[in-house]
């Protein structure tokens, strides 16, 4: 029985140049490139680019359009709850007696401030 054979530097160069040689007739076979169709092909990978680059913009307009939108959501809410608080201390400072209510209505104000300075 016999064994594997490594084979020898002749060998390995000999086959190298073999495959070398086929990888060049298969490249000679080959037809030539039509000026028109590879125009065409330029052409039609611009306009895919083109059209990603696009839909890519969209979805940033979009994203910063709704990222603008939850920030003046939250600048309302915390003018909101600054007035509120304002209102309630104004009412302390007065020392007009307030409803029970109008305490947790100005301690939920207080908290919402307060929330919102914390960034939650």
């Amino acid at each position: 029985m016999a064994g594997y054979r490594d084979p020898s530097f002749q060998d390995r160069t000999a086959a190298a140049a073999k495959a070398r040689s086929a990888a060049l007739e298969r490249l000679k076979a080959k037809a030539p490139i039509n000026p028109a169709e590879q125009a065409r092909k330029i052409a039609e990978a611009e306009a895919r680019e083109a059209a990603k680059a696009a839909k890519r913009e969209a979805v940033r307009a979009a994203k910063q359009a709704e990222a603008e939108a939850a920030a003046a959501a939250l600048r309302a809410e915390a003018e909101a709850a600054a007035a509120a608080e304002q209102a309630a201390a104004d009412a302390l400072a007065a020392n007009v007696e307030l409803t029970e209510a109008e305490r947790k209505a100005a301690r939920d104000a207080r908290y919402a401030a307060r929330k919102q300075r914390k960034g939650r």
